[in-house]
């Protein structure tokens, strides 16, 4: 449970408890009485410490130190110090007096990267907080659906009940709100597979009926469909099928029902290769969570993240890129997705991605880098005229000629593209 409004049911389980637990001892925080900052107040010492090299076992009294600078990295979102201090032997596990360990914080602060080194170093997935209540009851509660899709992936329990009377899908719709991270949150313990018609202990009322009694018409509408569909025949034809037309809660059924994330029609094709390609980024977003494949190659060599550079979506982008795509990886011209995007004038894409750490002066089979595509096949005009600003304020080589040895400048001058010829010859 995290902080704010419980409901008239949470507020009668907690009557009775002292207020120092009510303080210290919420499954997603400190309360405002006390900072993150504060928590390990105890961590001093081996927060000055330096790194050593060698891999040395430490003492009690040291890892005690340890263990209190990792749930403080933690709370503070610092992945670096986090695996400093993994590797110099702290517990992902450890708990201080509140119940707080590094990974049950990753899990109510939404904090993927580090969740992921917590469940690389052994994270104990079912581990419970002060509530009793799992991981993923923290992170359904805060609407962290990649969190959600990262632990239900892990093999926790979908099912714990806290000592409220919540599963995670109570959680998610009594204490949420009827907005995108709740509804892919839902979705995704749909997928999951979680049990979606038990009432919650104190108020007796079903996921669907909370959906309802909170007016949360979104969330409704997920719920309705996940517990009045007819059981899904062919899960893997059905997954392609609703990811091609956008049907999330298709995609979550189909999901349930088994279907194989990275099942492929004759085109080869994926389920988030023909998300990506329809733009549909709901079911993509359940997708990734799942760990769909961003880098899963079809028939013509396309991948999800190949074709954002192709359709210039900047939500579909977002929402590929915590499934770590491979930047490299090139399309059957040879080109990153920085090239076709800059060729069509895709200017809003071109200055996302150039900051994704892409190679902007790639050259592809044609000879082409990003800033000679956008010269030599686009239009001249404004569009193309700013994703040549981007991509020399991103660094882009003006110098790089093609194959013939021509550079973009004289590509410019050559078609009368007086703009960007100005803006090439700037120094």
């Amino acid at each position: 449970m995290g902080r704010g409004s419980r409901g008239t049911a949470a507020v009668a389980a907690l009557a009775g408890l002292a207020l120092t637990t009510l303080v210290a001892c919420t499954s997603s925080g400190p309360a405002t009485t006390v900072t993150p900052a504060a928590a390990p107040a105890t961590a001093t010492g081996a927060a000055t410490r330096p790194l050593d090299e060698e891999t040395v076992t430490p003492s009690a009294a040291d890892r005690a130190l340890l263990d209190a600078d990792l749930r403080a990295a933690a709370w503070d979102d610092d992945l670096p110090r986090a695996t400093a201090l993994v590797a110099r032997g702290a517990d992902v596990n450890a708990k201080d007096d509140t119940q707080q360990s590094a990974y049950l914080i990753a899990t109510s602060e939404g904090r993927l990267g580090l969740l992921r080194l917590a469940l690389a170093h052994g994270a104990r997935v079912d581990d419970k907080d002060s509530w009793n209540g799992t991981g993923l009851i923290r992170a359904a509660e805060r609407g962290h659906g990649l969190v959600v899709g990262a632990l239900l992936r892990a093999g926790i329990d979908r099912n714990h009940v806290n000592r409220i009377g919540y599963q995670a899908v109570h959680e998610a719709v009594w204490l949420g709100r009827d907005t995108t991270t709740y509804v892919d949150t839902v979705r995704l313990l749909v997928a999951g597979g979680a049990e979606l018609t038990r009432p919650s202990r104190d108020e007796g009322l079903t996921p669907l009926q909370m959906a309802r009694e909170r007016g949360f018409d979104r969330l409704t509408g997920v719920l309705v469909t996940a517990t009045t569909t007819d059981p899904v025949k062919d899960p893997d034809a059905a997954l392609l099928a609703a990811a091609s037309s956008g049907d999330a809660d298709g995609v979550a059924l189909a999901l349930r029902a088994g279907a194989g994330l990275e099942t492929r029609d004759a085109k080869q094709r994926t389920a988030l290769l023909l998300a990506a390609t329809g733009d549909h980024v709901d079911a993509a977003r359940v997708l990734v969570a799942m760990g769909a494949d961003p880098d899963a190659l079809d028939d013509r060599h396309d991948t999800p993240w190949l074709v954002t550079g192709v359709t210039g979506s900047v939500p579909m982008l977002e929402a590929l890129l915590p499934a770590g795509p491979d930047l490299t990886i090139r399309n059957r011209f040879g080109g990153v997705s920085v090239i076709p995007a800059s060729e069509r004038g895709h200017v809003d894409y071109v200055r996302r991605v150039v900051t994704t750490g892409i190679d902007v002066d790639h050259v592809n089979d044609l000879g082409w880098t990003a800033l000679l595509e956008a010269v030599i096949l686009g239009d001249g005009g404004e569009r193309h005229q700013q994703i040549v600003r981007i991509l020399l304020d991103a660094g882009a080589d003006r110098s790089i000629a093609d194959k013939d040895g021509v550079t973009a400048l004289e590509h410019a001058r050559a078609k009368g593209y007086a703009a960007i010829a100005r803006i090439l010859e700037r120094p």
